[in-house]
């Protein structure tokens, strides 16, 4: 099986928090711009399975977590990985994803203070 890299670790995260928040994200933006009507109630279908992407997500980045921080990457002469520029990039990257996900994990929570 083959190991799973920070940068698909990200982007798998960030797919499933867009998954566990498409529920409230996606009427709270169309309420914002104006648009509204009943015909709105029915974007809630994929609330049921909101804990599961939340769960994916949290596991992903978890993941992204443990492979920046926690592990030691072992890396030949002149490589990419090599450098430590390299290593801080891949780190400012993920605190910048990660902070918007746990602000989409935490809209279900949020979203009713706005409407």
């Amino acid at each position: 099986m083959a190991r799973l890299d920070a940068k698909t670790a990200l982007a798998a995260s960030a797919l499933a928090a867009i998954g566990a928040s498409l529920c409230c994200v996606g009427p709270l933006v169309l309420l914002g711009l104006g648009i509204g009507g009943a015909w709105i109630a029915n974007l809630t279908a994929l609330e049921p399975y909101s804990p599961i992407f939340a769960g994916l997500t949290l596991l992903f980045l978890g993941l992204a977590f443990r492979k920046l921080y926690l592990t030691a990457e072992v890396c030949g002469q002149g490589a990419a990985c090599a450098d430590s520029r390299m290593l801080g990039r891949q780190r400012l990257t993920f605190w910048a994803v990660a902070a918007p996900l746990f602000g989409l994990l935490a809209t279900p929570w949020l979203a009713p203070l706005f409407y």
